[in-house]
């Protein structure tokens, strides 16, 4: 291993995210902390004049993006990056497509961990090779039919780790006060998003918001029952009951004959 340190950029535009990592950098071996940036302007400056070994990046800044900086670096002069992020869709995609590694706040000091040690062996063991080649792939695929950017898996962190959980296992998906509730089996996963991004990120082939707390897939639908006072529900191949709205009451029922 070599004793020179490992030199960080810290990129992101909320003073208190930044001096988190870098409180945590702090107390850890062979770290300089070559700088931070809280915009993507001066975030590329800093990486083409200090070239760091490791950017951690927020994703989602105001005017440019992260993803925005790894263009306008170039992929073959970026270096390895862990990307953070509060929104879980896009450390998702950034994640299977094009990181080293991610973080979604608020993280804790396992999970940032984790994060550094990969950091530190790609790039010791100058790995930059295939990370290079993941983010050609994803900058390639953003010009890709929209269909393309639905997600198919949604990361569901708890006590510093990450579970996926793949789309098509999903049962329905509730709203349960500022979180979703995502509903897999006898399974139920709180994530930090919202009704409405969750439904952003699904394909509307496959799934439909039937309520504001409720989104479901439509091959999970069994029967759709009328009550007392003209309210409706379907009841979900898992014996599970959801209400449907009464204005989406037209549209799930040609949804469900196929001719939505």
């Amino acid at each position: 291993m070599s004793a020179k340190p490992l030199r960080v950029l810290i990129v992101d535009d909320e003073p208190l995210a930044r001096q988190r990592i870098e409180d945590l950098l702090t107390h850890e071996r062979g770290i300089e902390i070559a700088g931070t940036a809280d915009n993507g302007d001066a975030a590329i400056e800093k990486i083409r004049s200090l070239k760091p070994d490791l950017v951690f990046l927020d994703v989602q800044m105001p005017g440019m993006t992260g993803l925005d900086v790894v263009r306008s670096i170039g992929i073959d002069a970026m270096p390895p990056t862990i990307f953070v992020t509060a929104y879980d869709q896009h450390a998702l995609k950034a994640f299977e497509l094009a990181a080293l590694d991610y973080l979604v706040k608020p993280f804790d000091d396992e999970r940032f961990e984790q994060a550094l040690a990969r950091g530190r062996a790609h790039a010791e063991l100058r790995e930059a090779g295939a990370l290079r080649e993941r983010l050609r792939v994803m900058l390639d695929g953003e010009a890709a039919p929209p269909a393309s950017h639905y997600i198919q898996r949604i990361p569901v962190e708890s006590r510093g780790k990450v579970q996926y959980v793949p789309v098509d296992q999903i049962d329905y998906i509730a709203a349960s006060g500022p979180y979703a509730e995502i509903v897999v089996g006898a399974r139920h996963h709180l994530v930090s998003e919202t009704m409405q991004a969750l439904e952003d990120s699904l394909d509307p082939a496959r799934f439909m918001r039937v309520h504001r707390s409720a989104i479901v897939p439509l091959d999970r639908v069994e029967t759709l029952f009328r009550g007392a006072g003209g309210d409706y529900e379907l009841q979900l191949k898992n014996g599970a009951r959801v209400r449907v709205s009464r204005a989406k009451r037209q549209q799930v029922e040609q949804r469900l004959k196929g001719t939505g």
